[in-house]
């Protein structure tokens, strides 16, 4: 999905060739999700974690290429800012104890991503936003060295006309600009996937959009941006407008955004792939050398035009081991911890699991834009928003409390990790977690609020957001969960 590309200038041929080899590619791939046995496997899980990377003052430091060498891992990869890095798992089997293989790996990675950025002279910092990058410094010359991310700023500074400009009203307002893709990155997520066979598909998407507002609550972790407190998770709203080459209410009522929930549920996983190149003109038309022969083409233009394409629960197509389809889960924050990471993967996906079998009775009960809703007010408000939420008889949907919604949830999910093969320990000490962290009430947004709010009575919000950041790393880098600092 994030290959890199050579070129950053396209011509109109370019484009129409590209347009003709995605048609192609999406007739093949109707083709091969119809072929019995197709994507069929065992279920496995993977999870990509972005951060970012900041000096001894606690700046950004755009020093990712110089990690990226010192790491000199395939699972380390570069992301759209020089100040931000990506680390990627290996896929392993929902089964066992995949989660304590999961936090093997992860704190091997980050020890290596940690001890990399140290010769640099740079931390890693695991949160949604980082508390003290401004849009100041990100109209400077921070975007990483990357034909890709060049040619896709490019684009779509050329579709938006004008710099991109960021409206969020919350705690406190914001209003400023940016005048490239810089903006999306100051934003990093926690990217949890499962594979999943064709006809399991449509029931766990949509069991995936239904859950993003009650995971968001949970897990938000991105109260700052530009020095203002905004949302619980703002970067759902700074994501969104970073990308968004819609400039007039008009457009924006009639266009779609590429940062999206979606359009509706689903029942065919294909209409996926096939709406998103109806609706979105590609960014980077490359067409690729390879030819689609073979018994598993690799649809290389569809998969990289997915991936200019920001769903917030994204299908992805993967020819790896004879061709799969996998669910990419998108919607929740970086960090705090290894362990609270752990903790909202594991909630992540038993919860989809778990509804995925009441979506076929559900859906009725529940009209898509409930959804969308939940998302925003959970992203805003974090366990204190009121979601909507189907009921089992009229009038459904009904209106909960985050806090209490999440905690009603816990034991499906739990059971759907059990039932999936999870070992029933596992799954019930990493729901805990869950569990006590919404309590208590005590999310990462939550701390990073409670110090700010603290060290400003003795010095402005830019002080105190680099005090507080000071505070937050060595506490992130430990092995308590976030509920159970003492802050």
């Amino acid at each position: 999905m994030g290959t890199e590309v050579e070129r950053e200038q396209f011509t109109d041929e370019d484009h129409a060739q590209f347009a003709r080899r995605l048609t192609e590619n999406l007739n093949v791939l109707r083709e091969l999700l119809a072929s019995p046995g197709f994507g069929l496997g065992e279920t496995t899980i993977g999870v990509e974690v972005e951060m970012h990377l900041v000096d001894a003052s606690l700046q950004p430091a755009c020093v990712n290429r110089e990690v990226l060498a010192a790491c000199d891992d395939p699972r380390c990869t570069l992301e759209i800012d020089a100040f931000n890095f990506e680390i990627n798992s290996r896929p392993l089997r929902l089964a066992g104890r995949p989660f304590a293989q999961l936090d093997r790996e992860l704190a091997e990675l980050l020890a290596l991503v940690r001890k990399s950025a140290a010769e640099s002279g740079a931390r890693v910092v695991l949160a949604g936003t980082l508390p003290t990058l401004t849009t100041a410094i990100l109209q400077g010359p921070v975007l990483s060295d990357s034909a890709r991310y060049r040619a896709m700023s490019r684009a779509l500074r050329e579709k938006r006309g004008e710099p991109f400009a960021v409206h969020i009203e919350g705690r406190e307002a914001l209003r400023t600009a940016c005048d490239d893709l810089t903006l999306e990155g100051a934003n990093a997520s926690l990217q949890v996937h499962l594979r999943l066979p064709p006809r399991d598909f449509p029931a766990v998407y949509n069991a995936a959009q239904l859950a993003v507002g009650p995971l968001l609550a949970a897990s938000s972790n991105s109260p700052y941006f530009d020095g203002k407190c905004l949302w619980d998770e703002t970067r759902i709203a700074l994501f969104k407008q970073a990308t968004d080459t819609r400039t007039d209410e008009q457009e924006r009522m009639h266009t779609p955004a590429r940062v999206t929930l979606g359009h509706g549920f689903i029942s065919d996983p294909f209409f996926l792939f096939q709406e998103n190149v109806a609706l979105f003109e590609p960014l980077l038309p490359v067409v690729s050398a390879r030819q689609m022969a073979g018994s598993v083409p690799a649809l290389d233009e569809l998969r990289l035009h997915q991936g200019t394409v920001w769903n917030w629960n994204r299908a992805v197509f993967d020819p790896a081991d004879g061709g799969h389809l996998r669910l990419e889960h998108r919607v929740v924050a970086s960090g705090p911890t290894r362990v609270d990471m752990l903790a909202n993967a594991a909630f992540t996906l038993g919860l989809s699991l778990g509804l995925a079998p009441l979506m076929a009775a559900w859906i009725p009960a529940f009209p898509f834009e409930y959804a969308q809703r939940n998302l925003y007010r959970a992203a805003k408000d974090g366990l204190q928003a009121q979601l909507a939420w189907p009921a089992a008889s009229a009038p459904s949907p009904r209106m909960h409390r985050a806090r209490d919604l999440v905690l009603s949830l816990l034991p499906l999910a739990e059971a759907a990790l059990v039932q999936h093969g999870v070992d029933a320990e596992e799954a019930t000490d990493l729901l805990a977690i869950i569990r006590e962290r919404v309590q208590s009430g005590q999310t990462g947004a939550a701390v990073q609020r409670k110090l700010v709010e603290r060290y400003e009575r003795d010095m402005p919000r830019d002080e105190a957001l680099a005090r507080m950041l000071g505070d937050y790393l060595p506490l992130s880098s430990g092995e308590l969960p976030v509920h159970r600092w003492s802050v």
